[in-house]
């Protein structure tokens, strides 16, 4: 049988099996591509591709779930979401926004460190222990946010502008976990996009996994990979500073008493002169 959708919530094990929701307007199905069917796909689907799945109906016990095993996979054009992700990229970026010309540099010594996102999960004890770790004296300021659904633009435009609004901040890490195409949308807002372009003080992005892109990657002054990520390039390693100071200081020394001896042995040669003068 073959099924015509778009892929959403796409996941892949570590046994190399992938896992995903087939959906339309009117319904979902969920489905499984055993990794031997993996393997012979040319290009690996993405969330929001429409793509024709050639399978069969299997009944997976452990759930009591009906499951479709897609068996081969082609495309057959973008999903919706994706295709206005495109037109909205396309419109955004003719405007400029996206210029790297507008990109802020980032501070290699910020002296408070602002953080928008939700104040559970795993994403800002992440952040925060990574600080700890590598600068703990630091100081970071959450402003919390939600970060999906309808309600998380608004939320997350007033966390940033407050962070924005306090002159201590002198960047702000906008972070979130990773998730499907719909979990993040909300980070492709056109709203939340011109918010970031016109913040005084630099963004680093760091929303989902690497593989993730939203608009508001392509806004921000800088794009990290993971929010850990984003914590260690905003932080400097308290060690290899320590470790950094101790050479200067040790350099200084030894100029120092470079400078003394060449002192001394100047005064020498100044009284051997004086008393051969003397003579």
């Amino acid at each position: 049988m073959s099924v015509e959708g778009e892929i959403a919530g796409l996941t892949k094990a570590r046994s190399g099996h992938m896992y995903f929701t087939l959906k339309d307007e009117n319904c979902q199905i969920s489905c499984v591509m055993f990794h031997a069917q993996v393997l012979l796909l040319e290009t690996g689907p993405r969330d929001g591709d429409q793509v024709v799945v050639l399978g069969e109906l299997r009944y997976y016990t452990p759930r009591g779930q009906v499951q479709l095993q897609a068996l081969g996979l082609k495309a057959a054009g973008l999903g919706d979401l994706y295709a206005r992700f495109l037109r909205l990229k396309e419109r955004l970026q003719a405007e400029g926004l996206f210029e790297q010309v507008h990109k802020k540099p980032i501070p290699s010594f910020a002296r408070c460190l602002g953080v928008v996102t939700s104040p559970d999960g795993a994403v800002v004890h992440d952040i925060l222990h990574t600080v700890e770790r590598r600068f703990p004296a630091l100081p970071v300021l959450l402003a919390p946010s939600l970060v999906q659904g309808e309600a998380a633009v608004p939320s997350l435009i007033a966390a940033l502008k407050a962070l924005d609004a306090r002159p201590e901040v002198e960047l702000i890490v906008l972070a979130r976990g990773g998730g499907s195409l719909e979990d993040l949308w909300c980070f492709n807002n056109e709203q939340l996009v011109r918010a970031i372009f016109e913040l005084q003080t630099p963004v680093v992005s760091a929303i989902g996994h690497e593989t993730d892109v939203t608009l508001a990657d392509f806004v921000a002054d800088y794009r990290a990979p993971t929010p850990t990520a984003a914590a260690e390039m905003a932080t400097q390693d308290q060690t290899a500073l320590y470790r950094e100071l101790d050479g200067l200081a040790q350099r200084a020394t030894r100029k120092l008493g470079y400078a003394v001896e060449n002192l001394e042995q100047s005064l020498d040669d100044t009284e051997s002169r004086l008393r051969r003068a003397l003579l």
